[in-house]
């Protein structure tokens, strides 16, 4: 698994190895061209020997071949192995057979030369040309060629003087001395170059490694928790758009996630906080009525109430704050019920002007102070596709909130108007207002019960208007607060029409 090595010191190890096989494949590759070239340049330098010597010993090709062999071939011999020792001359005839080896007798183990290498090399070839070795090694040999000038009389095809320039005996001498301070050479360039080249290669690596190591402690500290949210400057973020570097589009994605999972672990902090805050809250809220609700019972439970008037007080007392706990219990199970959906559940088509009207009408019946009333010139049928009940609650509870904070005998206003594709529907009053906070909310849009609102009395509020608000928004709608140039609170909801 490599564990006990850096993916730096990996790289570094791959290098080397790779640097090695490189610089063994080379010095093979420029061995075989230095050879190949070696051999070219003396075929070059020794083309026209062969010429030479036919040239200049016109008795070697004699018809008395006794008298050839004994008056030139001491000569001869001696001068070419003075000047090369290296080098074979074969007498052959027009069909490529040795006729006749300068040299010691017996040699000849391959009697038959090619003569396609030879009349390539009389052309003008390209060099170097290889053609048959006699001495039988298997191995094709450089030579020179030249053939015998034809002379008048003769009555076969003229033979060829054939020299082998590379013969055995120069390879074991040249395998003798070369190829020790040539393997030197190649060595010590090649050590040198190694070095070079890995110096070269680790540092590279290290640099291109780093952010792979920064990233690599980024994700160990953050699995230990000791990470910030976001631990890249906004200035060392690139730009957004396509990233060629692999590490560094790794890095932005991983910066990317630990945002996001710092931003979610925020959220979800802030959540167990308003959790916690609103369970406190409501456990105010439910306090209060069920304390003076007992109180009540107690009372009336451990006295004769001789004063009917009293006791009927304390009654109705304790009557109210049980309205006021089943109020406030109702309000929060539907808020809940609403939160856990995103969608309306029973739909139907219904006439909105008919179910404000029918609002409007319910308080007045109930002999509400201050009064309901309907106000402005109506619109005409309206039509909504929607849950027919949660519109009526959410008017229900703007109208009953309106009630609550109205002063005195002022009237609650409610009007109905069309605007565009929309029905508003707007619930006036001449109260104090809206406090700051929950007035804010509204108006950006934002949710009345996240988190929720306190007050300064303790527990929490808008809880009416909160399932307004929610009931609004499942429909496709919105609940936002109008000017009031007479002082109190206008809010209006709006409802998408059908069509």
């Amino acid at each position: 698994m490599n564990r006990g090595r850096s993916f730096t010191a990996r790289l570094a190890l791959a290098l080397a190895l790779l640097l090695l096989a490189y610089g063994a494949f080379v010095a093979l590759l420029g061995r075989q061209l230095a050879d190949e070239q070696a051999q070219e340049q003396l075929q070059r330098l020794s083309h026209g020997l062969a010429g030479h010597i036919v040239a200049h010993w016109p008795e070697i090709t004699s018809d008395n071949r006794d008298e050839a062999e004994r008056a030139s071939r001491s000569a001869l011999l001696a001068m070419l192995m003075t000047v090369n020792p290296g080098v074979q001359v074969y007498l052959l005839d027009a069909a490529g057979h040795v006729q006749h080896y300068i040299g010691e007798p017996g040699m000849v183990q391959q009697p038959q030369v090619d003569l396609a290498a030879v009349r390539a090399f009389l052309a003008g070839a390209p060099l170097p040309l290889r053609g048959t070795d006699p001495m039988g090694s298997g191995v094709p040999r450089i030579f020179s060629a030249a053939m015998f000038p034809v002379r008048a009389g003769d009555t076969q095809p003229p033979g060829y003087l054939y020299v082998v320039l590379d013969s055995p005996a120069r390879a074991e001498a040249a395998a003798q001395i070369g190829p020790a301070r040539l393997w030197q050479g190649a060595a010590g360039a090649a050590g040198i170059g190694l070095l070079v080249t890995l110096c070269v290669g680790l540092f590279t690596f290290r640099h291109l490694s780093r952010p792979l190591q920064q990233l690599a402690q980024r994700m160990h500290s953050f699995s230990l928790r000791e990470m910030p949210p976001d631990p890249v400057e906004p200035s060392a973020v690139p730009p957004p758009g396509p990233v060629h570097d692999e590490v560094q589009a790794i890095g932005q994605a991983f910066s990317g996630m630990t945002r996001r999972i710092a931003l979610q672990a925020e959220r979800e902090q802030r959540r167990v906080a308003d959790h916690r805050e609103m369970m406190a809250s409501v456990a105010h809220d439910l306090r209060t009525p069920l304390t003076a609700l007992h109180g009540h019972l107690e009372a009336l439970a451990g006295d004769t109430w001789a004063d009917t008037g009293r006791r009927n007080a304390v009654l109705q007392t304790a009557l109210a704050q049980s309205r006021k706990l089943s109020r406030l219990s109702q309000q929060l199970f539907e808020l809940a019920a609403l939160q856990s959906t995103e969608q309306v559940l029973h739909r139907e088509r219904f006439s909105l002007d008919e179910v404000v009207t029918d609002a409007v009408q319910k308080f007045e019946r109930h002999d509400t102070r201050p009064p309901v009333e309907l106000h402005g010139v109506p619109p005409g049928r309206l039509e909504l596709d929607g849950d027919l009940q949660l519109i009526e609650r959410a008017l229900t509870n703007l109208i009953d909130n309106a009630l609550r904070h109205a002063p005195g005998r002022q009237p609650v206003r409610v009007s109905l108007r069309r605007a565009g594709l929309q029905a508003e529907v707007v619930v006036e009053d001449t109260g104090p207002g809206l406090p700051p906070e929950l007035h804010q909310r509204l108006d950006q849009g934002l949710s009345l019960r996240d988190p929720p609102i306190k007050r300064s009395s303790g527990g929490i509020g808008g809880l009416g208007l909160a399932i307004a608000q929610r009931v609004a928004v499942l429909h496709g709608g919105s609940l936002k607060p109008l000017p009031a140039p007479q002082g109190g609170t206008r809010l209006c909801l709006a409802l998408p029409l059908v069509g």
